[in-house]
């Protein structure tokens, strides 16, 4: 099997195109936005275009595509990672209540990757109820994703002590994930009561999720082979 091999490195791709796919899709919607005069679109109406504005105009297939990647690709990053935990690639959870955390995370990535797909579908154009419904969607699951995940990386850190890499994949993950839990937070709150502050919000929750998945590229980085089946904690520590 590849994840018994030395070839599950090469795992860190998934995480690394869905970034690369997410935030060039972004980048080249608001650079199209831009170029074309910053146009206001029907459905809002204001200076700063939502992100769904754009997806519901021509760039629609684009950001279909980038939504229809971007979600498995997360999904699949938990589940290879929690895969390689499960081998003994990478430090593997020592209390059943992390075993939990990791399948949680799993779960709200699924319920995220299923919001992603259908907010980019049901465009606000044609679908505005919709689509709230299924951003809400999108919105918590990440958010769920993202607590559970970063609450097993501290137990883990715990475990590990010695394990520098895994205090850093700690904390970046504490320091991104719950920066855009708060951001989704405020603009839940913008968007109904300061609409443009919402555009903005809702942009740099955008590009910020793309270093969010890229987090999961340092996480995949330090799986390595462990022969005989030893994923003892003493073993762990010698993770390169």
């Amino acid at each position: 099997m590849l994840l018994l091999s030395k070839h599950h490195r090469y795992f860190v791709v998934i995480p690394i195109f869905s970034a690369f796919i997410w935030f060039s899709s972004l980048l080249a919607m608001l650079l199209t936005w831009l170029i074309t005069g910053r146009p206001k679109y029907v459905s809002t109406q204001i200076a700063v275009a939502y992100i769904s504005d754009i997806g519901a105009s021509f760039l629609k297939p684009l950001f279909v595509v980038a939504c229809c990647i971007t979600g498995p690709g997360l999904l699949l990053s938990l589940t290879i990672e929690r895969l390689l935990r499960h081998k003994g690639r990478l430090p593997p959870e020592l209390h059943k209540s992390e075993r939990i955390l990791g399948i949680l995370a799993i779960v709200g990535a699924f319920i995220a990757m299923l919001g992603l797909a259908f907010l980019s579908g049901f465009d606000t154009g044609r679908y505005p109820t919709e689509h709230l419904c299924f951003l809400l969607v999108f919105l918590i699951g990440v958010a769920l994703s993202a607590i559970f995940t970063v609450i097993e990386f501290r137990w883990l850190a715990d475990d590990f002590a010695e394990l520098e890499k895994l205090k850093r994949a700690y904390i970046a993950k504490a320091v991104i994930g719950l920066t855009l839990v708060v951001l989704a937070i405020v603009f839940g709150v913008t968007l109904f009561y300061a609409p443009e502050v919402g555009g903005v919000v809702e942009w740099s929750i955008a590009f910020g999720f793309t270093f969010y998945l890229l987090t999961f590229v340092y996480d995949l980085r330090m799986a390595r082979v462990v022969s005989g089946g030893d994923v003892s904690k003493e073993r762990m520590v010698e993770i390169p």
